[in-house]
C-alpha cells in the first residue's frame, strides 16, 4: 500500500506552522487535508525562536535543594530510579551513573544516596520560555473499573484495541525537526485521511465492531480511563487485569471540563473530575454531546500479569508517588528530578525526589509535571484535585551533553 506523500506534505507543514505563522494569504488550517496549491498560500514566518532540546534547563548549585533532599526519604524513589536505569544504561551518557546505581546492593541511607547523586550528576533547574521557574503540577492515577470480556446488559461500553486500519507515521523519519511527532490516519483510496473522531467511533454504525477487548459500565469512567492512560478492570468473580495505552486516533485532546464551562453547565472554579462525574449522572441526555466535544480517542491493550504498576512512556512500570510525566522535549525521559510543590488543594509542602518516566498529551512546557498518585479512588481524589504551582530541578549525569 502506497501513501500519497504530496498530500502528507501539506499536513506536515501545517503541524509545524498553524498558530505560529504570519499568513500572507488566507488558508484554512482547520482542514485535515488541503491541496498542495492551497498550502503555498501559507508563508511560514516563525514568531519565536525555536527552543533546542532541553534548552530550558540551566545548571545550578546543589545548595538550592540541599535541605529539601535531606528532608526527603530518598530510598522511596530508588526502585523507580533503578527501573529507569534498566533502560538508560544502554543509552549515551547514562552508563556510568546507572552501573554505579546497580552496584549499590545494601540498604543505602539518605546520605549515601545524596553522595551518589552529587558524585555522578549535575543539577539543572527547569525554566519556562519566559525564564520563570514555576509551572503547573497536576496529578493522574490508575482508575479501577468494573468490567467484562463480553458485552451484557450491565457492561455495554466498549474499550477498543488499536484497529487494523489505523496508520501511524513517525514524522521524525521524514523531518528530524518533528521529533516525537506522529501523524495518524487511515487510507482511503491512495490518500491518508484523518482517522474516525470519537463521535464517529461511537456512531450506531460501529466502525470498530470486533475490536472490543473489554466492556465496562459507565461511559464517563471509560472517558476518564482514556485521560489517565491506564487502569484496572475488575471482573465479576473478583479477578483483575491491567490495561494500558496502546495508541490514539490522532485527533487533538479537547477538555470536556472547558466545554462544560463554555456552555454554562459548570462554573470555572468548580470544575474537577468529581464535579464532571456528578454533572454526568444528572444530565444523561446531554452527556454524549459533551463527550464528543473531545474528538480524541484512546485505544488500549491488556498488560502482562504481575506488573507492579502501569507501563509508562519508557516501557517500564511506574511507581506511585515517585513517578511523574513530563514534556520530553525539555526534560530527558528517565531522568531523576526533584519536585517542589504542595499537596492538592493545600499549602502543605510536597517536596520529593521523583523520576520522569512518563509523558502525556496535555503535559507541555519547561516546568510542567503530572504526578502519579497510584491506583484506586483515594489516588483518584488526589489526582482530580491537584492543580498546584511548583518548581523542578533535573539531575543529569556529568557526562550529559545538550
Amino acid at each position: 500500500m502506497k501513501f500519497n506523500y504530496l498530500l502528507i506534505a501539506p499536513l506536515l507543514l501545517l503541524i509545524g506552522s498553524c498558530g505560529q505563522v504570519s499568513i500572507q494569504e488566507p488558508c484554512d488550517c482547520e482542514k485535515p487535508v488541503i491541496s498542495f496549491e492551497e498550502s503555498q498560500k501559507c508563508e511560514v514566518m516563525p514568531v519565536k525562536k525555536k527552543i533546542p532540546e532541553y534548552g530550558l534547563l540551566k545548571k545550578t548549585s546543589w545548595d538550592e535543594i540541599k535541605n529539601k533532599m535531606e528532608q526527603d526519604n530518598l530510598i522511596l524513589a530508588w526502585p523507580a530510579w533503578l527501573r529507569s536505569c534498566s533502560v538508560l544504561i544502554k543509552k549515551p551518557y547514562w552508563e556510568n551513573s546507572c552501573q554505579s546505581a546497580l552496584k549499590i546492593t545494601s540498604d543505602p541511607s539518605n546520605q549515601d544516596l545524596i553522595k551518589y547523586f552529587h558524585r555522578y550528576f549535575n543539577l539543572y533547574q527547569a525554566h519556562q520560555e519566559d525564564d520563570s521557574t514555576e509551572g503547573l503540577i497536576t496529578g493522574y492515577y490508575q482508575p479501577l473499573l468494573k468490567g467484562s470480556r463480553k458485552k451484557s446488559s450491565r457492561f455495554k461500553v466498549p474499550l477498543y484495541a488499536p484497529p487494523n486500519d489505523l496508520i501511524t507515521v513517525d514524522l521524525s523519519e521524514l523531518y528530524p525537526d518533528l521529533k516525537y511527532k506522529r501523524l495518524r490516519g487511515r487510507i482511503e483510496g491512495n490518500k491518508l485521511i484523518p482517522y474516525h473522531t470519537r463521535e464517529a467511533i461511537s456512531d450506531k454504525m460501529i466502525p470498530l465492531e470486533g475490536n472490543e477487548i473489554f466492556w465496562v459500565q459507565d461511559p464517563v469512567e471509560a472517558f476518564f480511563l482514556e485521560i489517565q492512560g491506564s487502569g484496572v478492570i475488575e471482573f465479576e468473580d473478583g479477578s483483575r487485569t491491567q490495561v494500558g495505552y496502546a495508541n490514539q486516533n490522532g485527533h487533538p485532546y479537547r477538555s470536556m471540563g472547558r466545554e462544560l464551562i463554555k456552555k454554562g453547565e459548570l462554573s470555572r472554579h468548580k470544575v474537577s473530575m468529581g464535579s464532571i462525574k456528578s454533572w454526568a449522572k444528572k444530565n444523561k441526555k446531554k452527556l454524549s454531546k459533551f463527550l464528543n466535544a473531545n474528538p480524541s480517542f484512546v485505544f488500549f491493550r491488556e498488560l502482562p500479569k504481575g506488573l507492579p504498576g502501569p507501563i509508562g512512556a519508557m516501557g517500564i512500570p511506574i511507581s506511585a508517588e515517585r513517578s511523574v510525566a513530563i514534556d520530553r522535549k525539555f526534560i530527558p525521559l528517565g531522568s531523576p528530578i526533584f519536585l517542589s510543590t504542595t499537596e492538592p488543594n493545600s499549602d502543605v509542602p510536597l517536596e520529593r525526589l521523583m523520576v520522569a518516566q512518563d509523558t502525556g498529551g496535555a503535559i507541555g512546557g519547561g516546568v510542567r509535571a503530572d504526578f502519579y498518585w497510584g491506583q484506586g479512588d483515594g489516588a483518584g481524589r488526589k489526582a482530580g484535585s491537584m492543580k498546584q504551582q511548583g518548581s523542578i530541578w533535573v539531575l543529569l549525569p556529568k557526562e550529559f551533553k545538550f
